[in-house]
């Protein structure tokens, strides 16, 4: 039988006999243990795994498109966590930054994204043991297997991982011994619309319709002041869009809200209210159930989005309400919070598992399908479940949760700390479960009915 770990040298054809054979595994291996591991981007996740490859004394580069750590977290840098401090910093990175003087912010108090990035993420990046190895404006345009294919199997183990990135339009090419892709879900939104489908009259409203949850009291204010806007969401995010366009309806009192959702009750978005163990999340609940009793916000639900489109006399939407067909018209504004979606462009050429439901990592999927699991009954794992075909590959944090809203960023921290010990090494620690979460009591935002996901919009990289 042919070693499938030795090259043919010489070959004269596909069927030719062996003249001389070159075993490259060692070889390959001593040269693969020379290169860095890569990690793609650079928020809390990444970050994360920065700190424990320093920690370990293993070679890293960390590697992001924007143009400072934590760009996207900045983007809800005006929203408050749910979770304290104490739940937010990853405990190798607090023990790094210790060594430096660094203190904790107050264990119990809440942060916004802006304080997570100002407090942590940016006095973490600037670790000498750090700093040094993180390549700013930096997009990762594809990550494949050195001089081979997807398809070549042949020594595929053996061969390093080359990443092909851009900046400022130079394209330039990085060897590693190892892949973890941190980049999150944050910014490759979920249409309007039911279906799940780009549409594109929803596209060319690009001016019009926001994905995400904008800075309505400071940045955005003049764009929603005294217009009429429609939310689309049922989960944590719209609540928060929600709570900040009835601050602006108090000065500017000609704003209307309309919120749209698929639930089949408005109370069914209340989640647990006072009876949630993480009290700033209850209090959100608690205060859209007052508003909505008062009729400062006008609620349509349950309503499935066919359409959203341009018309004379403003935005029109177009859906179906009860099993018929419906429209709202002369709307000004609409912000759409309906959640993310991996995109997996830059891991075309390289071997991975997804699920085909959730587009998560396919041995997560049965742990936090959305539909069985919320976020405080997801099981902890590391390592061994995140694995991919193609070895030392690894997504991780929101990513490799896909479109799965049931992510928390202590399990994005376990995740890290487990694979960063089983590329030392140290295969015993990976495979403990080292996770300290909250007791998160009820998670769910669909708390009156069946156990579902919660939004993930403040807690992901």
């Amino acid at each position: 039988m042919t070693n499938t770990n030795n090259l043919l040298v010489n070959a004269k054809g596909c069927c030719a006999p062996q003249e001389r054979t070159l075993n490259t595994k060692s070889v390959s291996n001593n040269l693969q243990g020379q290169l860095p591991v890569a990690i793609i981007g650079a928020g809390p996740i990444g970050l994360a795994a920065a700190a424990h490859l320093a920690s370990r004394g293993q070679k890293f580069i960390l590697i992001d498109c924007g143009s400072g750590v934590g760009a996207n977290v900045l983007t809800w840098g005006h929203i408050r966590l749910f979770s304290p401090w104490r739940y937010n910093v990853d405990k190798v990175a607090r023990s790094l930054l210790e060594q430096s003087n660094w203190t904790h912010p107050d264990f119990e108090r809440l942060p916004t994204g802006k304080e997570l990035v100002e407090q942590y993420l940016e006095p973490l990046s600037n670790l000498s043991k750090i700093r040094p190895y993180i390549q700013l404006n930096t997009k990762v345009v594809s990550i494949g297997k050195k001089d081979t294919d997807k398809m070549k199997t042949l020594n595929r183990e053996s061969l390093p991982f080359i990443i092909h990135t851009e900046s400022n339009g130079s394209y330039k090419t990085l060897e590693a011994r190892s892949v973890i892709d941190a980049t999150g879900t944050w910014g490759n939104p979920n249409p309007a619309t039911s279906s799940g489908i780009w549409l594109k009259e929803e596209k060319s409203l690009h001016e019009q319709v926001f994905y995400g949850i904008p800075n309505i009291l400071e940045k955005e204010k003049e764009r929603y002041a005294n217009n009429r806007v429609a939310v689309v969401g049922g989960g944590h995010s719209a609540i928060n869009t929600l709570l900040d366009l009835a601050k602006l309806k108090e000065t500017y009192n000609k704003t209307e809200i309309i919120w749209i959702m698929r639930r089949q009750r408005v109370e069914d978005a209340y989640g647990g209210e006072e009876k949630d163990a993480l009290v700033a999340r209850g209090k959100l609940g608690s205060r859209i159930h007052s508003l909505i009793d008062e009729q400062k916000i006008k609620v349509v639900t349950p309503f499935r989005i066919l359409e959203v489109r341009k018309t004379q006399e403003g935005i029109m939407i177009k859906g179906n309400k009860n099993n018929e067909e419906s429209t709202l018209n002369g709307i000004d504004e609409v912000i759409v919070n309906t959640g993310s979606r991996p995109d997996l462009t830059i891991l075309s050429e390289v071997r991975i598992e997804i699920d085909s439901t959730t587009e998560s990592v396919k041995a997560l999927a049965p742990l936090i399908d959305p539909n069985i699991h919320s976020c405080g009954t997801v099981r902890p794992h590391g390592e061994r479940e995140l694995r991919q075909p193609e070895k030392d590959l690894y997504i991780v944090g929101a990513k490799s949760y896909g479109r799965a809203p049931t992510f928390l960023m202590a399990t994005g921290y376990e995740q890290v700390r487990s694979i960063v010990a089983y590329l030392s090494g140290d295969v015993e620690s990976s495979e403990k479960v080292e996770l300290d979460l909250p007791e998160t009591g009820v998670c769910s935002v669909n708390y009156n009915t069946k156990k579902s996901g919660c939004d993930d919009s403040t807690s992901c990289n």
